[in-house]
């Protein structure tokens, strides 16, 4: 090796056209030495002097890189002062393997797929991506110490300290310094210049078989001059930060990692506690799962807990969390180490004020997701600005983009940011802006899908609120089948701010897409919430579509006098706001249930009013809907003739005026009359014509009332096994839809369709 080096000195100085002396005078390096080298009398160059003689033969970095290379391998210890620690043992520094570990397992075939693809001697950069407390170490370290004798020249481990609480990040000069120490130089031989390290590192991994483990990178930066040199080592890195630019410029496998799910979770508190004590308070368990939401930190805090006093009921530990102010407080093991708050906190000092501002305001907003319109209207920013923050949270971790432009936070990371608000000024004006958002933006959505519906105008939105815009019937189901849960928790939030108007409005706006996709329960709820905010305002108005909607909901579920009641209500309050529309629809409801008890010439009596005031209010389509409603309770009582007369009426006004939803149903009830009076085929072809629109316009409501007659009319035909299918899929709906009595009845139709 001494040959070599002294060999390659002697040929790059002849390259130069350099004599030794020469060499000596521009290098700084004396001409003994040089000689001493080039014969190979003298070994263990310096680093800095192989660089100094490097520089002064003008060596681009691969020479230079090379001739270090060379220079390493004739370093031999000479006392204390060698630069090489003679016959340095194979490095095997990785941490201890987790003392428990669980699930994983596609994370883990992912690891064991990107190394086996790469072949012996290949070079693998996996960047292990997550949050604080989500087991990135943990699974670096499992896997490592499980593939052991894949790296028989060993390996190394660094902890970056890229985001510990209390600690700077490692410099990449201190990091290398560890490294090249990890391989066995001795400190005096280690060069000052990060440049001249990474080389020296380089050249001492190149041809080696190892693993190299970089946890708690910062970011990309932090991590690439600690790469190894050539094509024979294997490289894991852990961090908060995407680390996209190591994916995109040196192929690494990025491997994101989630919380553990409900069955790994309980694993993880087995293993420590053992299963007797889980099952044992099996409430309890459930609880604590829930408040630790799968956090592989968290979880370990608990059982590190509960291990430490055996006696202690899981029940206490439970209260602990129970409280959201104080429940980080109870994640907290008094250890940097051993703390959801800390590891967080690691992450929030990397972010600038913009930044943690809004990462603030996301931890207060309601709702399990927020879309880039709804958290521009939150911040007050422009939405290019919002989208930028919200990335940037994402890729440190913070945040989660389970589908594109959709956002979500952890919920102890949720709790971590909304006790990071700069003033409750600032946090109270921003969730004002989100509630007008969702409620002005569901507005513009409701009269999308129906029209014809009671207008109702909210207030003006608060300054910086910038509703989105719905224009056509389906962007506004879309939008309200992904945002409603965000709607239910913005009507929430609004009543414990005393917010009474957006709380009843918000109902409002919510009430034609929960009845359409029969979310009877969430219908229930928005409108006991509305009717107590009503109550604060004393508005007529409020208060009879209030009871107007907790009428329809309780006769949906059964509870028919408790429904006539709210209606009754409604309808008096309606007549004292001198409301006609209110009255109108309020009418309309009242035969509903009516009919639903079996009290047909009520019903007729309530649309006959009803179909008085639509006259005078010059509103055809909803003439025609109510003429539609009159022909099913007369067909109810027997008179078809007049039912079909009052069906066909209704269906040519609601086709004229384009109110699909009425039409519908009025195919329903024409369905219905055929039926009745032995036209099967005819019964066939309205209900799935019927059901064919329902299908377009996403009513579960309807299309199970259509699928429930279009499966009678498939039996009336002889098609046994089609009404048995259609029924399926009608109880199905029904139960979804908490519709307890239909769901016996049709049950009850399917068992009889089984004996026959």
């Amino acid at each position: 090796m001494a040959g070599t080096f002294g060999a390659q000195l002697r040929q790059l100085r002849h390259q130069a056209t350099l004599t030794q002396q020469q060499l000596a005078q521009q290098s700084g390096v004396s001409v003994r030495a040089i000689s001493g080298f080039e014969s190979g009398r003298r070994a263990n160059p310096r680093v800095d002097t192989v660089r100094l003689l490097a520089q002064a033969l003008g060596l681009e970095p691969d020479a230079r890189e090379e001739l270090l290379v060379a220079a390493a391998g004739t370093m031999t210890a000479v006392g204390p002062a060698g630069p090489v620690c003679p016959a340095a043992p194979v490095p095997r520094q990785t941490p201890g393997r987790p003392g428990v570990f669980v699930g994983r397992h596609d994370e883990l075939a992912i690891l064991d797929k990107a190394f086996d693809a790469a072949g012996p001697g290949g070079m693998v950069v996996v960047s292990a991506v997550g949050g604080g407390g989500i087991g990135k170490s943990w699974l670096a370290l499992h896997w490592a110490h499980t593939h052991a004798d894949r790296f028989p020249d060993g390996q190394l481990f660094v902890d970056l300290r890229g985001f510990a609480p209390q600690e700077t990040p490692m410099p990449a000069a201190e990091a290398t310094r560890v490294l090249l120490s990890s391989l066995g130089v001795a400190p005096a031989a280690i060069p000052a210049d990060l440049a001249a390290q990474t080389a020296l590192y380089r050249g001492l991994t190149t041809g080696k078989r190892m693993l190299i483990l970089l946890d708690n990178a910062r970011d990309t930066e932090h991590v690439t001059p600690l790469l190894p040199g050539g094509a024979s080592c294997s490289v894991i890195v852990t961090s908060r930060d995407r680390l996209t630019g190591l994916v995109a410029t040196h192929g690494a496998t990025p491997l994101p990692l989630d919380v553990l799910d409900d069955d790994d979770a309980r694993h993880l508190l087995a293993r420590r506690l053992g299963d007797e004590r889980l099952a044992a308070e099996p409430g309890a368990v459930t609880e604590i799962l829930a408040c630790c939401a799968g956090l592989p930190l968290a979880l370990a805090i608990i059982a590190a807990r509960a291990a430490l006093h055996p006696d202690l009921p899981l029940a206490v530990i439970a209260a602990d969390l129970r409280d959201t102010t104080s429940r980080l407080g109870a994640l907290d093991a008094n250890s940097p180490t051993a703390s959801v708050q800390a590891a967080l906190s690691g992450t929030h000092r990397t972010l600038d004020p913009d930044h943690a501002r809004v990462f603030a305001l996301l931890g207060a907003a309601p709702g399990p997701h927020i879309s880039v319109p709804a958290a521009a209207s939150l911040t007050d920013l422009p939405e290019h600005d919002t989208a930028q923050a919200l990335r940037t949270l994402e890729r440190v971790s913070l945040l989660q983009q389970p589908t594109p432009g959709r956002y979500r936070m952890h919920d102890l990371v949720k709790l971590f940011a909304a006790h990071h608000s700069r003033s409750e000024h600032d946090r109270d004006a921003a969730l004002r802006r989100l509630v007008d958002f969702y409620l002005h933006t569901a507005s513009a959505g409701r009269e999308q899908l129906d029209p014809y519906r009671q207008p109702i105008q909210p207030g003006l939105p608060a300054p910086g609120c910038r509703p989105h815009p719905l224009t056509e019937p389906a962007a506004a189901q879309r939008w309200f089948d992904t945002e409603h849960p965000n709607l239910l928790a913005a009507q929430q939030l609004a009543a414990e701010h005393h917010w009474h108007h957006q709380v009843w409005q918000t109902a409002w706006t919510l009430n034609d897409f929960l009845w359409q996709q029969g979310h009877s329960h969430d219908f229930l709820a928005i409108w006991s919430t509305a009717l107590t905010a009503a109550e604060h305002l004393t508005d007529p108005v409020a208060q009879s579509l209030a009871h107007r909607g907790l009428g329809r909901v309780r006769a949906l579920l059964g509870q028919h006098d408790e429904g006539l009641d709210h209606l009754h209500r409604a309808l008096a309050l309606a007549q004292h706001a001198d409301d006609p529309h209110g009255q109108g629809h309020t009418h309309r409801y009242l035969a509903w249930v009516c009919d639903r008890r079996g009290d047909h010439r009520q019903a007729l009596r309530h649309l006959s009013a009803a179909l008085g005031l639509f006259h005078t209010l010059d509103m055809p389509a909803r003439e025609g809907d109510v003429l539609n409603m009159m022909g099913w309770s007369e067909a109810l009582l027997g008179d078809y003739d007049k039912a079909r007369e009052h069906c066909e009426a209704a269906l040519a006004l609601l086709i004229r005026h384009d109110f699909p939803l009425a039409v519908a149903a009025t195919l329903d009830s024409l369905g219905y009359i055929a039926r009745r009076t032995g036209r099967h085929a005819d019964a066939l072809d309205y209900y799935q014509r019927a059901s064919t629109l329902c299908d377009g316009l996403g009513h579960t409501i309807f299309k199970a009332e259509i699928l429930d007659g279009l499966g009678h009319a498939h039996l009336a035909l002889g098609q046994h096994e089609q009404a048995r299918t259609i029924w399926q899929q009608t109880v199905q709906l029904y139960h979804a839809q908490h519709r307890t009595h239909d769901t016996d009845r049709v049950n009850h139709q399917l068992a009889t369709l089984t004996r026959d």
